[in-house]
């Protein structure tokens, strides 16, 4: 039986929702957006900053240019943040503090944020414990899937998926030894356009129960 669910996804494909599908087919936790708010309390940074800046930069150079070391909770501009390391490290290891210790009291889905790589190279859990999952899908549903769950532009969907996905490629790609989405990083790769969400969701649980 794997405690431990990750689900790394190609925006579009629904990742999310088939996460919350697992977790509740399981009765598993689950955490998505809840991670924001973790990572804040964490690292003393505003959830409002994290989520606006969460992928946005892998480049540590640029980011730091752009905006300094001192956006803290609450005030941006005055209150300086408890570590001097680059912002995109702290918002990093605030998550892999907080995805760590929400692995220790497993059973739980975990989506996105690297979580798969934090807990293969931590040495704290038993590989047999944990299904890696990528789940991704062909353009023309993640296009659907974008304008009618995200309220995307029609003209605006393909422009917006390539940005996005692009983005988290680079921040796996900058944070873990791996590359997102090839296959040799995960144990289950599904199609959520060919097998359906609620197929894709009970595939997943299915294996996990092995």
């Amino acid at each position: 039986m794997k405690k431990i669910i990750t689900i790394s996804r190609e925006f579009g494909s629904g990742g999310h929702l088939v996460g919350e599908l697992v977790a509740k087919k399981l009765g598993y936790k689950f955490f998505d957006k809840q991670l924001i708010d973790m990572a804040a309390e964490e690292s003393c940074l505003s959830p409002r900053f994290i989520e606006k800046s969460e992928q946005s930069l892998s480049s540590v150079w640029i980011y730091n240019m752009m905006f300094g070391s001192h956006y803290s909770s609450g005030n941006y501009n005055n209150a300086a943040a408890p570590s001097t390391l680059p912002l995109v490290d702290q918002i990093f290891n605030a998550q892999r503090k907080v995805i760590l210790k929400i692995a220790k009291e497993a059973p739980c889905v975990i989506v996105g944020r690297c979580a798969d790589y934090i807990l293969r190279v931590s040495n704290e859990f038993d590989d047999n414990d944990i299904l890696n999952v990528f789940i991704y899908a062909d353009e023309a549903a993640k296009i659907e899937r974008a304008i009618k769950a995200f309220n995307t532009p029609e003209k605006d969907a393909k422009k917006v998926i390539t940005q996005i996905n692009k983005r988290r490629a680079n921040h796996y790609n900058t944070f873990t030894e791996y590359t997102w989405g090839e296959r040799e990083n995960y144990d289950l790769l599904i199609n959520s356009a060919y097998a359906g969400i609620e197929n894709t969701a009970k595939i997943i649980a299915d294996y996990a129960q092995f």
